[in-house]
């Protein structure tokens, strides 16, 4: 969608990555190590005064004992954290937990891993009541439609029957890409006796652990009784020092299971970047400040992007983490997301994702027999300049005048 939107000169929304620069101090440290180094191969699994900072970090925002010789791996992003630890504790045959909508790679790592992927599905309960509503004849009914979606939820239930049938693992995104879903600690507790229960493993994803919205709060699920044990953590730097393209991701885990992601991160990539590491650390070493002026500055952009789209009487998610919004296409008959999403890049001037993507569940309106197969849903996403999605919102003004001429 970046090349589509790139060829019809279209803003884009799609792919999750800032239009604004880095922090100034972490550009500035890179300036001054191109000139004194390091440049050649860090240790195999971080440079040390990298793991240390992070060791500290982690340790502050977690209030666990994190260890940076014996807990951490350094990793070429998230990417390659998510599937060492994946290589680590799922063996080929095993099945993997994962819950439906989710970003694509973790279906790509259980396969990759040789395990079978099992969805569970996470249901956004407003979006049946909108859908269904759509389809009243009462227009002061249908008009219910227009307002943002709920929290999506999932069945306990589902997600037991999942590892009572051999799931080894479940992927935990947390906050949620792309529903930007944050767990509560209720939820997290249901998932974690569930986990040890059956003598499971969670694998997270938590690269938004920073991007969350007032009032909600993210848990690490590692923290919660039981848990440390069966966690084994995956972020990165990426989104909270906005370099996604450092590649700068991690594994945290008890020793015994880090000893093993040392051996497959080896195999994979060697090591992560040495200079980039070094210029890195600085920002681990932020003070409490810097986190708090991020999620100001990302709840600035979500009220600005969503308050447009509401003015404009879309119907989409409204996120408690990270920094997408899931946008309710139906009203235009789209069967195709994937086209719907080339003709708004054409047409519209706005690049999204196709929903499709992220979904391998169908959604069940009522009581009805027949699924809905998820086409009617598109990304966008927010961590922009404010000129960049005023930009944005302009143009998506026109969409329902202009969708008139849609051909789904």
């Amino acid at each position: 969608m970046t090349r589509i939107s790139n060829k019809y000169g279209a803003i884009n929304l799609s792919q999750g990555f800032p239009d604004f620069d880095p922090p100034r101090e972490i550009t500035n440290r890179l300036a001054e190590i191109a000139n004194v180094g390091p440049h050649q191969y860090a240790i195999t699994w971080g440079a040390q005064n990298f793991r240390e900072a992070l060791a500290k970090k982690q340790s502050h925002w977690t209030g666990l004992p994190i260890d940076p010789d014996k807990n951490i791996v350094v990793t070429c992003g998230s990417t390659e954290a998510m599937m060492a630890a994946m290589m680590t504790v799922v063996n080929p045959g095993d099945k993997v937990a994962i819950f439906s909508p989710f970003y694509e790679n973790y279906t790509a790592d259980t396969i990759l891993t040789g395990a079978e992927p099992v969805y569970i599905p996470l249901v956004p309960p407003t979006l049946a009541y909108s859908r269904a509503c759509s389809r009243l004849e009462d227009s002061k009914q249908a008009s219910v439609s227009s307002r943002s979606i709920a929290a999506f939820s999932f069945d306990a239930n589902l997600l037991e029957d999942a590892f009572r049938n051999g799931a080894k693992a479940l992927v935990l995104c947390n906050p949620s890409n792309p529903c930007g879903k944050v767990f509560t600690r209720e939820e997290l507790q249901t998932i974690a006796d569930i986990v040890i229960k059956y003598d499971g493993y969670v694998i997270t994803d938590e690269v938004y652990e920073h991007i969350v919205y007032a009032p909600h709060k993210h848990v690490y699920i590692s923290t919660l009784p039981g848990m440390w044990e069966r966690t084994i953590s995956c972020s990165s730097l990426s989104k909270t020092y906005s370099i996604t393209g450092w590649r700068l991701g991690y594994v945290i885990a008890p020793e015994r299971i880090i000893d093993r992601v040392k051996k497959v991160h080896d195999f994979l990539t060697v090591g992560a970047a040495a200079p980039l590491m070094e210029a890195a650390t600085v920002g681990l070493r932020f003070p409490d400040s810097y986190y708090d002026e991020l999620q100001a500055h990302y709840t600035h952009m979500k009220q600005l992007f969503c308050n447009g789209l509401k003015q404009f009487g879309l119907t989409f998610t409204d996120p408690q983490g990270a920094y997408y919004v899931l946008l309710d296409v139906s009203k235009y008959g789209v069967k195709d997301d994937l086209h719907f999403c080339e003709w708004l890049a054409e047409h519209v001037g706005v690049g999204a994702v196709p929903g499709s993507c992220f979904f391998r569940e169908s959604f069940r309106l009522g009581d009805e027999a027949s699924g809905m197969d998820v086409h009617h849903l598109i990304r966008f996403h927010f961590a922009k300049r404010d000129e960049t999605l005023n930009a944005a919102l302009e143009r998506l003004s026109e969409l329902d005048s202009k969708a008139k001429h849609y051909q789904p």
